[in-house]
């Protein structure tokens, strides 16, 4: 069974997608393999220095995500660029590994954890989507001491995602991470007992 797995920014998917991977389950992190692509030597940091410059590269030749970050968070046209680039690097791969576990494990659980899942239009490809929720107002709490963030710059990441609530009313799976971490895990148990998966 293939899976998409997201939530909104402090709102515990990490946790929850470690949880699953220690019940058995294969996971696909969209987070790691961005980082992959942007390695010295991958086509897409070739691609990514021939637009922005490089500036965006440290002397050892890796990426300088800071100074990439600054161009991009600020001037959505230039973030739009950098997601031409990488997104459909990351996609294919993704798309490859879940083949790959499909084929050697079809007993599995695949869990593909994809932070901006609906804001990228990529829900068909799985059976079922999974997000993991808690109301705005605690996901803030949780940012703001998570991230040691002003209630400014916390309120800023979370408007640039998709609305938790909006994601809660479109997803198959809904775990509440709001309560205590055991109060979360009985959900995910209920969750892999129903499909047989625990």
């Amino acid at each position: 069974m293939n899976i998409g797995l997201t939530g909104g920014i402090a709102t515990g998917k990490s946790s929850v997608s470690a949880y699953l991977a220690s019940k058995g389950a294969l996971l696909i992190d969209a987070d790691v393999i961005a980082r992959e692509v942007m390695m010295p030597g991958h086509p897409v940091l070739a691609a990514a220095v021939q637009r922005f410059g490089q500036a965006i590269l440290n002397v050892d030749g890796t990426l300088d995500r800071k100074k990439l970050g600054s161009i991009v968070f600020q001037h959505p046209e230039e973030r739009k660029a950098l997601e031409a680039i990488t997104h459909p690097a990351i996609r294919k791969e993704m798309r490859e590994r879940a083949a790959a576990y499909e084929m050697q494990h079809p007993d599995k659980l695949i869990v593909s954890d994809i932070p901006l899942l609906y804001e990228s239009g990529l829900e068909d490809g799985f059976e079922e989507i999974m997000v993991v929720y808690v109301p705005r107002e605690v996901q803030l709490e949780r940012l703001m001491s998570r991230d040691q963030m002003t209630q400014a710059d916390a309120e800023a990441r979370i408007a640039a995602q998709m609305d938790i609530e909006r994601k809660k009313e479109r997803a198959n799976i809904v775990i509440d991470n709001s309560g205590s971490w055991a109060q979360t895990e009985k959900q995910l148990q209920a969750f892999l007992t129903r499909k047989g998966l625990l």
